[in-house]
């Protein structure tokens, strides 16, 4: 009997998602407005319900939970718009991971490799490896006239080479 993976039909929720919204990847903008567009009727209903029927005042917790999340998406966007980002640090930071990754697995790349292995255009591989490499974090190297960048060996993998040699 053959055994297959358990498939859930539920769908998976992100830890950064705001009502089925991928809050990482939505702009500072984006982000004020989806929190306003939440917590707009959230107060208008509050106003409505204390001033017509305010005998069903617990109505409050039925929509009120909803202001914390949107209030939280509000404050994150308004700190994205006056930091002036126009990209989120995640963004970068996973597509960093993803080139960091590749380099782990191949030892060295060129801007094309790069741009092979992972979601990056040649630009965006060059760019970032240029970076990398200008902040001390990767090494440089010329052969064949191409730039090849690979991660630094460390200290001991240097001594084991060195020992193993003589």
């Amino acid at each position: 009997m053959e055994k297959r993976p358990d498939h859930s039909h539920e769908p998976r929720r992100h830890p950064d998602e705001f009502f089925g919204l991928d809050v990482e990847r939505m702009s500072p903008r984006a982000q004020v407005a989806a929190g306003l567009a939440a917590l707009m009727p959230v107060a208008v209903g509050l106003v409505l319900v204390f001033t017509f029927v305010p005998w069903l005042w617990w109505l409050i917790f039925v929509f009120g939970w909803m202001i914390f999340p949107a209030f939280g998406l509000l404050v994150r966007g308004i700190a994205g718009l006056s930091e002036g980002r126009s990209e989120l640090p995640s963004a970068t930071s996973g597509r960093e991971r993803e080139l960091l990754q590749a380099l782990r697995e191949r030892g060295e790349l060129t801007p094309a490799e790069a741009a092979m292995d992972t979601s990056l255009t040649v630009a965006e591989a060059d760019k970032m490896l240029k970076e990398l490499a200008e902040g001390g974090h990767l090494e440089v190297r010329v052969r064949g006239g191409g730039l090849f960048y690979s991660l630094w060996e460390r200290e001991e993998d240097e001594r084991a080479g060195r020992l193993e040699g003589r």
